[in-house]
């Protein structure tokens, strides 16, 4: 992979995590499983759900690109700890999407930012577990698609009650970060 130069890092990462972390896309891929408006898709064209799960693919790697792949690479370029790195990304991450206040609507970018945050720290933990970029960007862009398909796929779309696993996936993955947190760098990073 040296071809790659100095993308082999954004796209590979040689910060491993303990196996249990697995747990944190396991958890979002049922959780996003749930979440899909199936019903709702099922009233639209197959054109129009391949180019929705498309489009929702591409925001995922792009996203990812810059903040799990350049800016985690960045922030340990500058000499930071996992844990900086992490938390930076992460609100860095969130603080972008402030910019949905440009709508018009500042109480609703403002909560969403916080909300984001917290996805761009599991996202992170998806990288570091993946060993790459690969995974957290593919399940990004699903779990877009998963919260799109069940607000915003139909004209006077009712609530569809299945997005409710979006906010479980930020729960049972938040619970079990909490119980676990002093627990995700390997045993041998966390003597030295």
């Amino acid at each position: 992979m040296a071809w790659l130069g100095w993308r082999r890092p954004v796209l590979h990462d040689a910060h491993p995590t303990q196996r249990w972390v697995w747990a944190v896309p396991a958890i979002f891929l049922v959780c996003i499983a749930l979440a899909i408006d199936y019903p709702a898709l099922s009233k639209t064209s197959v054109s129009y759900v391949l180019a929705l799960l498309v489009a929702t693919q591409i925001v995922g790697w792009g996203e990812e690109g810059m903040f799990r792949g350049i800016g985690v690479v960045t922030l340990r370029d500058h000499q930071l700890s996992e844990g900086k790195v992490a938390l930076w990304s992460s609100v860095v991450f969130g603080a972008v999407h402030i910019s949905n206040a440009l709508t018009g609507n500042l109480s609703q970018a403002l909560p969403q930012a916080i909300v984001v945050s917290f996805a761009g720290y599991f996202f992170y933990l998806i990288r570091r577990v993946s060993r790459g970029n690969v995974l957290n960007s593919v399940i990004h862009g699903l779990f877009d698609f998963s919260v799109i398909s069940g607000t915003g796929v139909l004209a006077n779309q009712h609530a569809y009650v299945g997005s409710g696993a979006a906010i479980l996936a930020y729960l049972v993955v938040g619970i079990l970060l909490i119980v676990r947190r002093h627990h995700i760098e390997p045993a041998s990073v966390r003597r030295a």
